[in-house]
């Protein structure tokens, strides 16, 4: 697992830099690009930005590396209900996925929509789930036939 700590080493290095060269560079001392290479601090997001111009890279590569899971649950746990239901989640995902900006336009929604519908329906008399639930159960098996269909192609 890369940490942004490495991250940035690394994109450091790719470019040919000295810390010294990166740090003069960006107005900053020698000492700070250390500390943000060894995760000790990390840069704010102007600063970011301009390493990643430095570095030649998006913001977006400059910073993706795996986030520890315990992270994610906690912000998942953080985030409420009426957060969560404000935010356009096909809206964010759209961006790593630009086929959610799109398929509205191609697809025909209301004949899928009425296939989950029944199944979802189908969830909720056999099981006697709420529809939520049924909802997430769903996603779940939909999730299963994605990584089945995966493991095949390998």
């Amino acid at each position: 697992m890369m940490d942004l700590g490495s991250s940035l080493f690394q994109a450091r290095k790719k470019k040919g830099l000295s810390q010294e060269a990166a740090a003069e560079r960006l107005g900053v001392s020698r000492q700070t690009i250390s500390k943000w290479e060894t995760g000790e601090t990390v840069p704010d997001i102007r600063q970011a930005k301009h390493l990643a111009v430095l570095y030649g890279r998006t913001l977006d590569e400059l910073v993706e590396f795996d986030a520890d899971i315990g992270e994610i649950q906690d912000v998942i746990n953080r985030t409420s209900e009426e957060l969560s239901e404000k935010i356009d989640w096909t809206k964010l995902w759209s961006r790593k996925y630009p086929i959610l900006a799109q398929y509205q336009s191609e697809v025909d929604m209301a004949g899928y929509a009425a296939e989950l519908c029944r199944l979802l329906d189908s969830l909720e008399q056999r099981y006697g789930y709420n529809e939520l639930d049924s909802f997430l159960v769903l996603k779940d098996i939909l999730a299963a036939v994605w990584k089945g269909r995966e493991e095949v192609k390998q």
